[in-house]
């Protein structure tokens, strides 16, 4: 999401009188409201001399977040976008893409969840070798666990080639080497960050035929989730909410498919669990927030006030 100076041409309420109370509470940017008490925000901005300008700020903000939900869609929508987009990647492991009906579907995400040491890794490496020998694609790889081994990469793309003159070996594994790209990220923020410089720069592709990344692997979200997941407040389930969504949208709107590897991790559920209790409230919360926003709206009839629902489908599972 975009930090609130670009904002300022399209929204005059987020001016600079607005950004300098907002960096007073570290916030930069859109994304930052997302892991911030707006309830405590508010009842700042209402000690304030302009309260009721800052109260529409934050609404528009909020307006914003809303905004980034995908619309609704029918089911002949559905069908069509099915038949004509969504084709298939074959991960080179031919009981998998019988599983998965043919391998992974461009435009979706798909989970794979095990157990540690059970080869999750394993069928990432050897699908990310399978897709950029096969569809002479650009492969990307999240690394969040230290997992990606070059090593392994390198005997899955030799398998692939066989038998060859060693010239000719040594420059396809070259060139396929240089097709799997693979970045390290070590907090959940790093993540976001990423995830928005890809889809900046999948956005400067479309139409000029450069590029062409067909598969993004991540391993594994629920690394970085777990350790802020347990808190007090339901920032750790909005930020897991806000990754699905920007996997979610990268793969649906530049055709990608989308590969993401999660153990079975019994300190994951134990924290979601625990965070459970307070999500279960954040629909009062909203209410709280609206309540507070309208007595501005009341005084300001220009002012609109807009609190987004989290979306709850954050992850589409095959199994």
């Amino acid at each position: 999401m975009p930090p609130l100076e670009s904002l300022e041409h399209e929204f005059p309420i987020i001016d600079i009188g607005f950004r300098q109370f907002c960096a007073s509470h570290s916030l930069f940017s859109v994304e930052d409201f997302l892991v911030h008490d707006i309830t405590v925000l508010v009842r700042v901005a209402e000690h304030q001399s302009d309260s009721n300008k800052l109260k529409q700020g934050i609404s528009q903000i909020l307006s914003i977040i809303d905004s980034q939900h995908q619309p609704w869609v029918n089911g002949v929508e559905l069908l069509k976008d099915a038949r004509q987009n969504k084709h298939v990647l074959s991960t080179g492991c031919e009981g998998l893409d019988l599983v998965l009906h043919g391998g992974l579907r461009k435009g979706q995400l798909t989970e794979l969840v095990g157990p540690s040491c059970s080869g999750k890794t394993q069928v990432c490496l050897q699908a990310a070798s399978n897709v950029a020998y096969k569809y002479v694609s650009s492969v990307m790889f999240l690394d969040m666990s230290n997992s990606f081994s070059a090593k392994r990469v390198s005997c899955f793309i030799d398998h692939l080639l066989g038998p060859s003159p060693a010239q000719v070996t040594r420059e396809s594994l070259e060139r396929l080497m240089n097709s799997i790209l693979c970045h390290f990220v070590f907090d959940i923020f790093g993540l976001l960050g990423l995830l928005h410089e890809l889809e900046l720069k999948l956005k400067s592709q479309v139409g000029t035929g450069e590029g062409n990344v067909r598969l993004l692997i991540i391993d594994s979200i629920s690394s970085l989730i777990t350790p802020i997941l347990g808190g007090c407040g339901a920032q750790g389930h909005s930020l897991m909410i806000y990754a699905g969504y920007l996997l979610k949208k990268l793969a649906h709107e530049y055709n990608i498919a989308v590969l993401e590897l999660e153990k079975e991790n019994k300190d994951f559920f134990e924290a979601y669990a625990r965070n459970r209790g307070d999500r279960m409230s954040e629909s009062e919360t909203t209410e709280k927030i609206q309540k507070m926003l309208s007595e501005s709206s009341a005084t300001s009839p220009g002012c609109r006030s807009s609190v987004g629902s989290q979306d709850e489908n954050d992850r589409d599972e095959h199994d």
